[in-house]
């Protein structure tokens, strides 16, 4: 490579390992668009864009869903993705990815699967479509995941928590078939 070439490639890395720097120290806050809550209906929390997302008082009592997402996260992607959504050797971290991963994607990933094979990667996460346990509660994991990326929540059981509104149980019983 000529002494031109390296120059060129040493300023292009260079300039990427500055911008990758510049985006870890970004920090994602709870006045986001993305985050921030912008209304809430029947014990469910929106942003803005009626994407879902988490809500926590000042007391520390976490909406519903987060709470459910908790156990239902656990109940099913816990054993690939590790718990609290840190990640595995196995899978990624899904608390970072539920940040970063436009919402109707998450669904889509979620419901369809997602299969990666190249000379880099080879990843594949199953298709849930047809798992109640997964579709009928998909919110409910994806805002506990935003939590948990935010670190709103700890890690663990949230230890206080609102009540399942009769909008929740509705829509529950619902998609479960009760």
């Amino acid at each position: 490579m000529s002494r031109q070439g390296f120059t060129v490639l040493a300023i292009a890395a260079a300039g990427l390992m500055t911008a990758q720097g510049a985006l870890a120290e970004d920090k994602i806050s709870l006045d986001d668009p993305n985050i921030a809550v912008s209304y809430e209906e029947g014990g469910r929390y929106y942003t803005e864009d009626d994407v879902p997302t988490f809500n926590i008082s000042d007391a520390g009592e976490v909406d519903w869903l987060t709470f459910s997402g908790f156990r239902r996260y656990h109940s099913e992607c816990h054993v690939c993705h590790g718990p609290d959504g840190e990640g595995s050797t196995y899978a990624p971290a899904l608390k970072k990815s539920a940040l970063t991963l436009d919402y109707y994607d998450f669904v889509d990933v979620a419901t369809n699967g997602r299969q990666r094979v190249d000379a880099a990667d080879n990843s594949v996460m199953p298709a849930f479509g047809t798992n109640a346990n997964v579709m009928c509660y998909l919110d409910d994991i994806y805002v506990y995941l935003k939590a948990r990326g935010m670190e709103a929540v700890p890690r663990g059981r949230p230890a206080k928590k609102e009540a399942k509104s009769d909008e929740i149980r509705d829509a529950e019983n619902a998609c479960m078939g009760s």
